[in-house]
């Protein structure tokens, strides 16, 4: 394994096409992880202590202890970001109203056993969210990185307590673009859930870090969303949701079969048949 050394500086470097990252053993005892993270997806194993405000030579540091977290370098860099389902965030999510929202969005309720496919994953919120409600919950994540964030969440889930283990016992992650994942006899596909990224309205120091490691990550994607939105109501699902900002136009100016709106997020429902 190549170690790497990153020397203090003033700014970072930002490589226009590429997304450079390293790995960062929390404590000596991970580094045999972090060696074996690091084959998995080819990326250097930086020293013990690197710290991100002083890192000149990567974009990203992706940090190895417990958990993993990942964190854009550079003085002005916000802080690491992780995915923690047990989080006192997302405990307290199971309260609000938006889960209601989302529920009613992908049809919680009108048939038992409702599968859903999360297109567009992200840090798993809302899978995690839908797999609370009850629905088997396929998570399509494209980015390397986000899907390592994803597996160890999902892998400290179910070492957690019994809601922890319940509910991630109804995710499962596929790590490439969900156009491409495989569909058995056995799985059925109810409904297709899209979140094409937009600026969130929270502002709080959590929301604002994760917003702009994933405007980052994805600066060079090149993902066609309206096109994911045409292949998604190609397949055979019951129907197709798209989350969108309140006042946003529909995406790709389809319009839907209704919209469930609430005060941050709006809802665009594409029902194609019956579920049942």
């Amino acid at each position: 394994m190549t170690w790497h050394n990153c020397s203090p500086g003033a700014g970072r470097v930002a490589l226009a096409r590429s997304n450079t990252a390293g790995i960062v053993p929390a404590d000596p005892v991970y580094l045999a992880t972090a060696e074996t993270l690091g084959e998995q997806l080819n990326l250097p194993v930086l020293p013990v202590g690197t710290v991100a405000r002083d890192c000149i030579e990567f974009d990203l540091l992706l940090h190895c202890g417990d958990g993993l977290s990942l964190q854009l370098t550079g003085r002005r860099a916000p802080g690491p970001v992780t995915v923690d389902f047990g989080a006192a965030d997302m405990r307290h999510r199971r309260q609000s109203g938006h889960n209601e929202l989302l529920g009613r969005a992908v049809g919680v309720g009108k048939k038992s056993s409702l599968h859903v496919v999360d297109a567009t994953a992200g840090l798993g919120r809302d899978s995690f969210v839908l797999a609370d409600l009850g629905c088997h919950v396929l998570m399509c994540e494209r980015n390397p990185l986000i899907q390592s964030l994803l597996s160890d969440g999902l892998a400290r889930a179910v070492r957690g307590d019994s809601w922890l283990q319940e509910v991630a016992g109804r995710m499962v992650l596929w790590q490439g673009d969900s156009t491409l994942a495989p569909q058995r006899v056995d799985d059925p596909r109810d409904v297709i859930y899209l979140d094409p990224m937009f600026p969130a309205r929270d502002k709080s120091a959590a929301v604002k870090k994760e917003m702009a490691l994933f405007q980052f990550l994805l600066q060079d994607d090149n993902q066609d969303q309206a096109g994911l939105l045409h292949w998604a109501l190609a397949q055979d699902v019951a129907r197709v949701v798209v989350k969108r900002p309140p006042k946003a136009g529909f995406l790709d100016e389809l319009k839907p079969s209704h919209s469930i709106k609430g005060k941050a997020v709006r809802y665009d429902v594409h029902v194609l048949r019956a579920l049942a």
